[in-house]
């Protein structure tokens, strides 16, 4: 029973987590047909910018460096300023050519990542947890972190099914991910919505990588894009490219596959992200649009 807790809580924690981490890979891809493989270099710079923000350098930002909050705030913003700026740069050009997209974003990812390498070495910084202690759960002992993102989760997840199906721009952004044509045609401004969903996408990669390397390895370095990219495409392939609601269905199946592994495989921590792979390449397999193909599937 206590064996059945604990996949449980850690599962649902897991799931959230993966869930904030993918919403946004999922996003820009349902209004723009943007595969950005760069979402695991903007979770990186959340997690550096976060580090950089939080850490005594004897800087001028002793106000931000107090509150891990504020500095929360403000690598969000700098991310998803960063994100839009290179939106427009370098994917709005090549936008039809899905090929140049690919390349152009995996080449960004490079960059950043030997960006890092150059500025703060290749060495792990280690990342500012918002709160110690722990809370018992079930008989379980859960850190206030992971419960703090859990809840992040959950909200952002809210949030945004509540800003697409509620508001003029989330309509916008609906009837562009159905028919683009047809958007500019009664008037939607495509670039800029484009590149709006692209600097929400960049702010939620941020988020995704400020709170689950708090909670977990609490270390940012330089290569640690290449798990949250294959993890996020895994997630959106299981559930559909594009579909919002088929996210939160993936990353709960995959959060709590990985955790069942993790308690009764033996080295079954090692084989997380070979089982997400492994789900991703049968889903392929057996149903090519994955369980909920379409895109932006928020109708009310």
């Amino acid at each position: 029973m206590k064996l059945i807790e604990a996949i449980i809580i850690f599962g649902a924690i897991s799931s959230g987590m993966l869930a904030l981490l993918a919403l946004g890979f999922t996003l820009i891809y349902g209004v723009a047909e943007v595969v950005n493989m760069a979402h695991g270099a903007l979770f990186m710079l959340g997690a550096y910018f976060f580090w950089l923000l939080t850490a005594s350098f004897g800087l001028p930002f002793e106000p931000i460096q107090a509150d891990p909050i504020l500095a929360m705030v403000v690598t969000i913003v700098l991310v998803a300023i960063v994100g839009t700026i290179f939106y427009r740069v370098t994917i709005h050009p090549v936008l039809e050519d899905q090929t140049a997209v690919l390349v152009v974003t995996v080449g960004a990812s490079i960059i950043i990542q030997q960006l890092m390498i150059v500025e703060f070495g290749a060495g792990r910084r280690p990342v500012t947890s918002f709160m110690s202690g722990y809370q018992t759960i079930l008989g379980e002992k859960v850190t206030n972190s992971q419960l703090i993102a859990f809840a992040v989760s959950l909200v952002i997840f809210v949030f945004l099914w509540t800003f697409i199906t509620k508001t003029k721009m989330g309509s916008s952004m609906r009837a562009v991910a159905q028919d683009r044509e047809m958007g500019m045609l009664v008037g939607i401004n495509t670039p800029r919505l484009h590149m709006l969903t692209m600097g929400i996408s960049s702010l939620m990669a941020a988020l995704a990588g400020i709170l689950i390397t708090a909670s977990t390895t609490g270390m940012a370095y330089p290569h640690m894009w290449n798990e949250p990219l294959y993890m996020s495409f895994a997630i959106v392939i299981l559930g559909g490219l594009g579909s919002v609601k088929g996210t939160l269905v993936g990353a709960f199946i995959i959060g709590f596959t990985e955790n069942i592994f993790v308690f009764l495989v033996p080295g079954g921590s090692f084989l997380k992200g070979a089982v997400a792979l492994a789900i991703m390449v049968l889903v392929i397999f057996f149903r090519p649009k994955g369980l909920f193909g379409k895109r932006i599937e928020l109708e009310e």
